[in-house]
């Protein structure tokens, strides 16, 4: 009778124990909203429905999307900087950057992993308020469950050597990443 009992005993603890298992992984997947290989990046201007393409440097939703915060903003401004021009700036003044590898058209980035880390994938959770920028040029792409934002179709990045406001140390970096201008296209100038 004991040896009866501790069988049972020993089943519902193994029952227990792959039920809580289950419950677990089920929660991570559904935490990151997707599953990894079926993430569709999707543009999505701000008063228009949303159109999706394959994006095939999509990383493993599971991952960060940049090692330390993402950079987030509520608003785009066109500032004039030194040397650079009339360039477009989160709330905080700082330059936004766009990647010539990325893509407009649909809306792709391509920047992952290591590259997150020196440029910045910037996000947006709500409706982002614009100043001297058309907000009709604005619009997002899905990237690991959250949505960067996008001018004129390319995704937009802040350079982690910009320190300080109105620095545009990241322009012309690798002759692939250049300010944007409040039109979306990217500024040629040295500075």
């Amino acid at each position: 009778m004991i040896q009866r009992r501790i069988v049972l005993l020993s089943a519902a603890g193994l029952t227990s124990a792959f039920l809580l298992a289950a419950c677990g992984s089920s929660m991570d997947k559904a935490s990151t909203g997707t599953s990894p290989g079926n993430a569709v990046p999707v543009a999505t201007p701000a008063s228009e429905s949303a159109t999706s393409a394959p994006n095939a440097s999509e990383s493993t939703p599971s991952a960060p999307v940049a090692a330390g915060d993402p950079a987030t903003t509520t608003m785009v401004m066109a500032k004039t900087v030194n040397g650079i021009g009339n360039v477009a700036t989160d709330d905080k003044g700082m330059t936004l950057y766009r990647y010539d590898k990325d893509e407009a058209n649909p809306s792709k980035w391509t920047c992952a992993g290591e590259c997150t880390k020196t440029w910045i994938p910037v996000i947006v959770q709500d409706s982002v308020q614009t100043m001297g920028v058309e907000k009709s040029l604005l619009g997002t792409v899905h990237r690991n469950g959250l949505k960067q934002l996008t001018l004129g179709g390319w995704p937009l990045y802040r350079y982690v050597g910009d320190t300080q406001a109105g620095q545009t140390n990241g322009q012309a970096k690798g002759n692939t990443w250049y300010a944007v201008t409040p039109s979306g296209t990217k500024s040629t100038s040295r500075g």
